[in-house]
């Protein structure tokens, strides 16, 4: 799921947008050609789809932040307000657009309500992963991470391979790191250590 961050976000959120636009639950509401995206704004979108593009915004952030609510969006989408020679103030983005979409996103099967200890919000599902996935190219997979394998050789590198087993295919990632002076006891602790974190 990292490649989605490697995706440029418009290009990314563009895409995402064509793709929910075949989802029959995703639909603008009439009221949709005439309002503003929160009190900050002065003018209503111009783009006759933006609809689509703030649903797609929601579904990304929903997968970044989740779980989350329509109170923290409604502060992500929210700006500063021109107050004329008053100073600027921040107002939060319009609750009903956040609150449609989410609700269009849960009827799509996107997104869910689950609680995570004390946070409670929406979630991406399984479907919601794929689509996502869809966008960059990948699949779903289920890992399991295995503990890495260090391996010392005489020409002073070191390889460390992290195999992660996976359901429908397997990953594996290769780091090799260049030693001068260094013995092969430090190395293995240093490589110890980036893994870890």
């Amino acid at each position: 799921m990292s490649k989605i961050y490697s995706i440029e976000v418009n290009e990314f959120i563009e895409n995402l947008a064509k793709e929910l636009k075949s989802f029959k639950e995703v639909s603008a509401p009439e009221w949709a050609k005439f309002c503003k995206t929160g009190v900050h704004k002065e003018r209503p979108p111009l783009r006759d789809d933006w609809w689509h593009i703030r649903v797609a915004a929601v579904l990304r952030s929903v997968f970044r932040l989740g779980p989350v609510g329509t109170n923290k969006l409604r502060v992500k989408y929210g700006g500063r307000k021109n107050r004329g020679v008053k100073p600027e103030h921040h107002f939060d983005g319009s609750g009903s657009i956040i609150r449609k979409s989410l609700q269009q996103l849960e009827a799509a099967g996107l997104v869910k309500k689950e609680e995570k200890g004390k946070h409670k919000g929406r979630l991406v599902t399984v479907e919601g992963k794929k689509l996502l996935n869809k966008i960059t190219g990948t699949k779903v997979v289920k890992e399991e991470i295995s503990k890495p394998v260090i391996e010392v050789k005489k020409e002073s590198k070191v390889e460390v391979k992290v195999e992660t087993k996976a359901v429908e295919e397997k990953v594996v990632k290769e780091a090799v790191v260049k030693t001068e002076e260094k013995k092969p006891e430090v190395i293995k602790e240093e490589v110890k250590k980036e893994v870890k974190e």
